[in-house]
């Protein structure tokens, strides 16, 4: 099978297509241009490579490349193998020996892999102390056992929707929603004055 070099030439939002993206290839030896719709997080992975930007947690994509270079691995080429029924299917050519190594990863990554591959999940004491929390009685049913009495019972509600508050100022803050982190401020202080 004959094989056709291209670059990437451009890429850009695709009005036809309802928020895709129009990825355009262009053959190195010839004129060809070749156009393939692509989905907003595909895109964004391919910008952000194109100009050099490093996010300061590693995509999908990030992951996968180390995972291939730490296991000894080289990606020889990828391959647009065919199009059927307007969509195109690819092949990653890889050459990979065995090496165990530890890999950076963003949470939902490594916990999609572990679905995957059968393989047990594990989190550190020090981020369960910082993040859990203690499920209030309507949150728990016959797969939890509840060993808190009546009086610490409204204070473990106030931790729940304290922490549960905590994680949307976190978000508010990183979104740059000032306002709106300034309301969720004011809530958490309002109930941990409930709790004195």
């Amino acid at each position: 099978m004959d094989k056709v070099q291209v670059e990437i030439l451009g890429l850009s939002s695709s009005p036809s297509a309802g928020g895709a993206y129009a990825l355009l290839l262009r053959e190195i030896y010839g004129q060809r241009r070749l156009p393939i719709i692509i989905g907003q997080f595909e895109a964004q992975a391919i910008a952000l490579e194109l100009e050099g930007i490093k996010p300061p947690r590693p995509l999908t994509h990030d992951l996968l490349k180390t995972f291939v270079d730490n296991l000894g691995g080289t990606v020889l080429d990828v391959f647009i193998s065919e199009l059927r029924d307007n969509t195109f299917y690819s092949e990653i050519n890889i050459d990979i020996s065995t090496i165990h190594n530890s890999i950076d990863a963003r949470p939902s990554d490594a916990i999609a892999l572990a679905v995957r591959s059968s393989s047990p999940i594990f989190v550190s004491e020090s981020v369960m102390e910082i993040a859990s929390f203690i499920p209030s009685e309507n949150d728990t049913k016959d797969s939890f056992s509840q060993t808190e009495d009546k009086s610490t019972s409204k204070a473990t509600q106030n931790e729940t929707q304290s922490a549960s508050l905590q994680d949307q100022l976190r978000e508010a803050i990183e979104k740059e929603d000032y306002e709106r982190a300034a309301k969720l401020r004011d809530e958490i202080d309002s109930i941990s004055g409930s709790n004195n």
